[in-house]
Order: structure tokens, then C-alpha cells, then sequence
């Protein structure tokens, strides 16, 4: 996943249906001597929406929780998605502009206090590892870059086959990669995780070769190809907002069409678009161990 020099202003076309981090704050500076509890979080998507329903189906949100020993303090850090999901995975169709408009920024989360309900009820709230003030401190500052250079939101892995040792084609940038990012950067820092089981959501295309077709200058651009910009035009548009159920029953048929009877899917990664030749099973999520890292450093005990 590609990174960015810098964060671009988001549009004001981009309007989220609920407000991203709305109690956010800044990262505090620990005093180095601090003993700081570091726990693994995790929840159902769209909890506060739709309860445990998505908890069934495996579809977790992940997160990281921080004790402060010498202040009692609580904190909670997440990356999600500055204009929901479906912004993230599907553009929008602007009347006026032949370029598909993506809404697809994700970021970092930091605010004080844990909501223990949240997590417990029908997730995980677990204590992972403990680090030193000065570990917390260094760890910030491996945030901060990030998530200005770590940009957008990536709801698809697309892979070969289901096969465990199968090609990734591409790997997915969302909520529980960025917990498995700072996880490391702990263990780098000396953190020593204990063991336990952890598990995460993935979202998997599977497809042979992805074929590159270009950016959005090179196929929508004055000199662009007309064909190929009305074909991803053309299948980006059943996966709109609906307002009627038979338009969305409608249009869940364009997709199945597309996607499984004629194996076709465009795929928008790192500003640039790839067609997916699909293949059986096409789609599936899982919800698989990824263990607790072990750093590259000697690890120093707390």
C-alpha cells in the first residue's frame, strides 16, 4: 500500500452521515516512567446501529486501548473511515464530471476514556502487553506519521484462491491493519505481547492476474479511452445509495451479472484502476488468527 507525502484537503462533496473521531484529541506526552496497559478492542461493525448483528457474521471493528498507571487514565485509539464505509469502497457518479469521485480517506482516532460496555458486550477487551512512558511516546510519534503519509482506505484483499499460501494481489488498508501496524511497532519498541489467540476480519476478492489499466488522467482524460472510462463508469453505478428496495434488488442483479456470471470487477487502488478477471468463490470474509508480533529488538522488561 502505497504511501503519500502529505494528507490532500477533503472535498466538501464528501459529507460523512456520522461525524469522524467527534471526541477526538490530541496524543498526550507520558512521563517516561510511567507503566502504561496497552489492550486489544474489538466490536462488532455498526454496533451502536445494528447491536450483534454483524458480530454473527464475523464482521469486526478493531482497536487499541491505553492505562495510564501514574495518571489512572484511559485512552482508545482507531483508523476508520473519515466518510463511512461505502464511500471507502464505492465512488460516486457526479453528474458533469466523467471520472468516478472517490470519498475514500481513512485516519487515525485518539480520545480519552475506554467504553467498556462497547467492547465487552459482544466483543473482546483484553490486556495485550504493558510499555513504558517513553515506549507510549515514541509510538506517538510513529502515529503521527502514519497517518499523514498512510492516506486511504482500502476495504478489499483480492487474492488467487482461497488457498492459505494463495498470490495476494492486494492487501486491504482499514481499521485492523493499523492495530496489527502499531502492535509491531510496540513489539519494535521492546514490547513483549502475551499469548493469546487474536483474530480479524478480512474482506476477499478472489481473481486471477489483475490486468493495470491506468489512472483516472490516462482513461478519463481528454486524451483518455472512452470505452474503457464508460465500462468502469458502467459498473460502479448498481452500487449507489438506493431509495426503493426493487431499485436495490434491481441493481443486486447488474452485480451478480457483472461480477460473478461474466467474472468482471474494477478495482480502485493507490489512484489507479485494475480489472479483476473474478473467480470462483469470488467473494468471502474471514475471520482468521494473525499472532501478536515479536519485535526486532531485545526486549527490555517493564
Amino acid at each position: 500500500h502505497r504511501r503519500f507525502d502529505y494528507r490532500p484537503k477533503t472535498d466538501p462533496y464528501c459529507q460523512a452521515r456520522y461525524t469522524f473521531c467527534p471526541t477526538g484529541s490530541a496524543i498526550p506526552v507520558m512521563k517516561e516512567e510511567d507503566v502504561i496497559e496497552v489492550y486489544r478492542l474489538q466490536a462488532p461493525v455498526w454496533e451502536f446501529k445494528y447491536g450483534d448483528l454483524l458480530g454473527h457474521l464475523k464482521i469486526m471493528h478493531d482497536a487499541v486501548g491505553f492505562k495510564s498507571a501514574l495518571t489512572g487514565k484511559n485512552y482508545t485509539m482507531e483508523w476508520y473511515e473519515l466518510f463511512q464505509l461505502g464511500n471507502c469502497t464505492f465512488p460516486h457518479l457526479r453528474p458533469g464530471m466523467d471520472a468516478p469521485f472517490w470519498c475514500n480517506q481513512g485516519a487515525a482516532c485518539f480520545y480519552e476514556g475506554i467504553d467498556d460496555a462497547h467492547w465487552k458486550e459482544n466483543g473482546t477487551l483484553v490486556l495485550v502487553t504493558t510499555i513504558s512512558g517513553t515506549m507510549f511516546n515514541e509510538m506517538a510519534k510513529w502515529v503521527k506519521y502514519d497517518n499523514e503519509t498512510g492516506i486511504y482506505y482500502e476495504t478489499w484483499t483480492v487474492q488467487a484462491s482461497p488457498d492459505k499460501k494463495s498470490i495476494v494481489w492486494f492487501d486491504s488498508y482499514e481499521c485492523s491493519k493499523f492495530i496489527l501496524r502499531t502492535y509491531q511497532k510496540l513489539a519494535d519498541l521492546g514490547a513483549v505481547f502475551k499469548k493469546i489467540q487474536t483474530n480479524y476480519t478480512s474482506i476477499i476478492l478472489f481473481s486471477g492476474e489483475p490486468i493495470y489499466l491506468g489512472n483516472e488522467t490516462s482513461i478519463f482524460g481528454p486524451l483518455g479511452n472512452k470505452t474503457l472510462a464508460a465500462a468502469i463508469r458502467d459498473f460502479y453505478y448498481p452500487f449507489k445509495l438506493h431509495k426503493t428496495v426493487r431499485e436495490f434488488f434491481v441493481d443486486l442483479l447488474k452485480i451478480i451479472d457483472r461480477v460473478i456470471l461474466n467474472h468482471q470487477f474494477y478495482l480502485f487502488y493507490n489512484l489507479e484502476y485494475w480489472f479483476l478477471p473474478m473467480k470462483f468463490p469470488y467473494l468471502k470474509i474471514i475471520y482468521e488468527e494473525v499472532p501478536l508480533p515479536t519485535g526486532s529488538k531485545t526486549s527490555v522488561g517493564v
